[in-house]
């Protein structure tokens, strides 16, 4: 299957949510989002299984996540990626790799998030390469902001890592800020609070591209430590 052969499945002027051949629509700037209600993890749209979800956010075109899915197959992956282009390509893998266990979900992330996620219900997070927004004046548009950090402490299991990798220096310190100073979760690196190496973490296209141009890759991982707080 191309990319091109996924075809949204509503116009832009009647957008709605929806689940449809492994991929979730959360379409932006809805009136409301009350009106879908979260089916479970398990339901034969999603996962149809019991398994652990892990979750990949700023998915791009997949190779990360679809390669994630390959090897550890007793575990379910959903990609996030809010653009339709790429989750083209993330559904085009789901298909022609025959992955069941991963689905893709087209969608902004913090919306996605706050409105279905359900508490201590992630197994892992991980943000690949997020647009780290170098201009001070675009920093709100971060997906690295201390409301979006609170809400995926809550949908983690104790125990479970949120891990983020990023070639920009700054952005690496700004998050390491956040997230140190965000109670309930603990680096499991000493300080800097990040490597520059990870063996068996696995490569993306960002990754390829930025090692290439001689960057330095900076991964950072922390725990949740404390128990959830069900809203």
């Amino acid at each position: 299957m191309k990319p091109k052969n996924l075809i949204s499945p509503f116009s832009r002027t009647e957008r709605q949510i929806m689940i449809e051949d492994r991929i979730w629509y959360v379409p932006p700037l809805m009136s409301e989002y009350t009106s879908f209600t979260f089916p479970g993890w398990d339901h034969p749209l999603l996962f149809n299984n019991a398994n652990p979800v892990s979750i990949e956010y700023c998915s791009g075109n997949g190779a990360w996540i679809a390669s994630q899915a390959k090897q550890y197959q007793n575990d379910n992956w959903i990609a996030v990626e809010k653009k339709f282009e790429r989750i083209r390509k993330i559904w085009s893998k789901i298909k022609n790799d025959n992955l069941p266990n991963l689905v893709g979900i087209c969608g902004e992330g913090h919306c996605v998030t706050e409105n279905y996620f359900p508490t201590a219900s992630i197994k892992n997070i991980y943000i690949n390469f997020p647009d780290p927004w170098p201009k001070t004046r675009h920093a709100k548009h971060r997906i690295i902001q201390p409301r979006f950090i609170q809400e995926l402490h809550r949908i983690l299991k104790v125990g479970g890592l949120l891990t983020i990798v990023t070639d920009d220096e700054r952005y690496s310190s700004a998050l390491i800020q956040t997230l140190n100073s965000t109670p309930g979760f603990r680096s499991i690196f000493p300080s800097p609070y990040y490597v520059t190496d990870y063996p068996g973490y696995g490569t993306s296209y960002f990754e390829d591209l930025w090692r290439e141009k001689g960057k330095t890759i900076h991964y950072h991982s922390y725990q949740k430590m404390d128990a959830p707080h069900d809203r």
